[in-house]
């Protein structure tokens, strides 16, 4: 289990699509749901958290490369946007809620069955809701996190009167269409300032998994994942909108994602999956 930036050396590393998923649904569920007997190659999901996060260094350095770079990173993922189901708020304390009252307490309200066989070609669902009263209505500069059009009007932008490096960019551009790594699904969640999402995702067990958070820069967001039992799976209370973590589940389960916007802005996030 994994949580972390990813490295800006990782940038250049061929990321493939992730194999079939095996199932464990006969395992002892009485435990932490984390194995290290499996692993995978990091996918769509950490390419596009990679690619904010060098849209990010980019934009705030003025540095036109390193927003191309970001923008080629996110052009290369396939994803495929859906729209989250309605959790039921009853299962969770909603008095004094906090990520770090969530990270403490007992395990979230078990859901009815367990957690749903997909069939190939199927999208992961995920289920949410929102907690807590809005510090502020500040609704910040930014709708949702960029796309990759528009980072490359944003390194266009930067390369200013540099028509070499234009050039450059425009061929990248074209060239956005070949080889895209396909398989992680978004979820749009425009979040006030003071609120917390928490999500309901199922993950296979024996199967590598992936989270992202990717904020549009408003506000900072802090994330911690649980497995059905309440255990502590990523904890991030860094001062920045992009998480990224990474495990290996030893039984087919649901985990809990919260998301706090611990800022004074609204922030637009997607959650992201393999």
């Amino acid at each position: 289990m994994k949580l972390k930036s990813l490295s800006l050396t990782l940038a250049t590393t061929a990321l493939v699509a992730l194999s079939l998923p095996s199932f464990a649904q006969d395992a002892d569920k009485s435990g932490t749901n984390v194995t290290t007997a499996a692993g995978g190659e990091r996918g769509a999901a950490a390419t596009l958290s990679m690619a904010y996060e060098l849209y990010e260094i980019g934009t705030a350095s003025g540095d036109a490369l390193t927003v191309l770079t970001a923008a080629k990173l996110a052009a290369s993922a396939e994803v495929e946007a859906k729209e989250p189901a309605a959790l039921d708020p009853a299962g969770f304390d909603e008095e004094g809620l906090s990520l770090d009252s969530f990270r403490k307490k007992a395990a979230p309200a078990a859901p009815a069955a367990p957690a749903p066989m997909m069939n190939e070609g199927e999208t992961r669902p995920a289920a949410v809701a929102t907690f807590g009263a809005a510090a502020n209505e500040d609704e910040g500069a930014a709708e949702a996190p960029p796309t990759a059009a528009e980072m490359f009007a944003k390194a266009t932008e930067l390369a200013g009167d540099d028509e070499a490096l234009k050039e450059i960019i425009a061929d990248a551009e074209a060239e956005t269409s070949r080889g895209r790594i396909g398989g992680a699904v978004s979820w749009l969640s425009r979040l006030n300032s003071g609120r917390m999402d928490i999500w309901e995702v199922p993950f296979y067990g024996n199967s590598y998994a992936e989270v992202a958070v990717v904020g549009d820069g408003d506000a900072n967001l802090d994330m911690v994942i649980t497995d059905e039992n309440g255990n502590v799976i990523c904890y991030d209370t860094s001062p920045s909108d992009q998480v990224y973590c990474d495990f290996v589940p030893a039984w087919d389960g649901y985990f809990y994602i919260a998301v706090e916007n611990t800022g004074r802005s609204r922030n637009s996030y997607y959650l992201m999956t393999n």
